[in-house]
């Protein structure tokens, strides 16, 4: 058969377009009902990657979170129905309009002492207010009454009357729990009258002091890197395990502001003091039987170290013991006994000495060291309640 260049020229060009492809540029060839085969070899690859990957199971929260972060919500979580909200009202003078009315003055902090609704905060926070509100965590603010202070100790009792159902008394470490250095504490509190707000930092140092209200130093202080705003104080400071380790009290900064060292009274503290609170109002104080001067008029005067005795309570183991105090002479007031140190501890001032005395207990034995008429001397007698 033969072939003329007329016929040939067709079946050339479809040969040259199927092997060789299109040339850039050129317009795509004509569809073609003989040759599918192109169109279902293109479409295989595109359906094998519109395949979904194998994806792995979804993390829960809690799973997401460090074994840390976990106690930390848990503690938060468990514990700021404990932590309360105080708030204080002051008289304000307006004596361009002859009136006095009552203003709120500032906030702090409290916990949940007990189920008969017993608050515990700082004697700083209520110390000038008219009246008190207390707000548990349904937000309803209650009013409170002062059941009694120890300002030495910076610590306060407040009471309101609520459901038990409403109160979440603080938990407790057992007696003599031993802190350490290092440890993680938590702060809640209501700084700025928020919400609830939690700081975490760890126990800085042990056994500090500070200068407190009541004219003495609060002694085995807390020292901690939460930060612990304006308003914080009177909030518990907690372990991880949620029990109290302090109250927190003040900050140590040149601001103002919480960028400092914080403070905290210790449980051990709290737990002696708001007892005797609850059941008589003040702290039970013991003493010597002797009569002293807190101002340290006269030691100041003289520039005596030590606490002088001014005078000997009648029918006291004071007196039994044959402790001096001022006397007459010629020549004026003779000193008489200058107490200088009681048991282990020395006495320079008053501060020594009321701390030393603050953890004793009435009946209790104690040695006095005595400077008279410039011999030292030691005597021992009995502590009394000192009313």
């Amino acid at each position: 058969m033969s072939w003329n260049l007329p016929t040939l020229l067709p079946l050339l060009a479809g040969i040259l377009v199927i092997g060789c492809g299109a040339r850039p540029g050129a317009p795509p060839p004509a569809p073609s009902q003989r040759s599918p085969a192109p169109a279902v070899t293109a479409a295989a690859p595109a359906t094998a990657a519109s395949s979904p990957a194998p994806t792995a199971p979804a993390l829960t929260d809690a799973q997401l979170r460090t074994e840390d972060e976990r106690n930390t919500v848990q503690i938060f979580t468990q514990s700021s129905a404990s932590t309360v909200f105080v708030t204080e009202r002051r008289v304000v003078v307006d004596y361009l309009a002859g009136r006095a009315v009552e203003v709120p003055a500032g906030a702090g902090s409290g916990f949940v002492w007990d189920d008969q609704g017993h608050i515990v905060t700082n004697f700083h926070v209520i110390q000038k207010a008219r009246k008190v509100t207390v707000t548990l965590q349904d937000q309803k603010p209650l009013p409170a009454k002062l059941v009694g202070a120890e300002p030495r100790r910076d610590i306060a009792v407040l009471k309101v009357f609520a459901p038990k159902d409403k109160l979440s008394p603080v938990t407790l470490p057992p007696a003599g729990h031993p802190l350490q250095v290092g440890q993680k504490v938590l702060a809640i509190g209501n700084p700025f009258a928020l919400d609830h707000t939690l700081t975490t930092g760890v126990v800085s140092a042990l056994g500090r002091e500070v200068d407190g209200i009541g004219g003495v130093t609060i002694r085995d202080m807390i020292q901690t890197d939460a930060a612990i705003n304006p308003g914080n104080s009177g909030g518990p400071l907690l372990d991880s395990s949620g029990r109290l380790i302090g109250m927190n009290t003040m900050i140590l900064s040149k601001s103002g502001s919480s960028a400092g060292i914080g403070f905290a009274v210790p449980v051990d503290t709290i737990r002696r003091i708001v007892p005797q609170l609850i059941k008589h109002g003040k702290v039970e104080q013991v003493g010597l039987g002797v009569r002293i001067d807190p101002l340290r008029r006269l030691e100041r005067r003289f520039r005596i170290e030590g606490v002088v005795i001014l005078g000997v309570i009648e029918g006291t183991p004071a007196a039994r013991a044959g402790l001096r105090g001022l006397r007459e002479t010629a020549e004026g007031v003779g000193l008489g006994d200058v107490l200088v140190g009681l048991g282990s501890e020395r006495i320079k001032n008053y501060d020594d000495l009321y701390n030393a005395l603050d953890a004793r207990k009435a009946g209790e034995k104690v040695k006095l060291q005595l400077l008279r008429e410039g011999r030292r001397i030691e005597l021992e007698l009995e502590l009394v309640v000192v009313q």
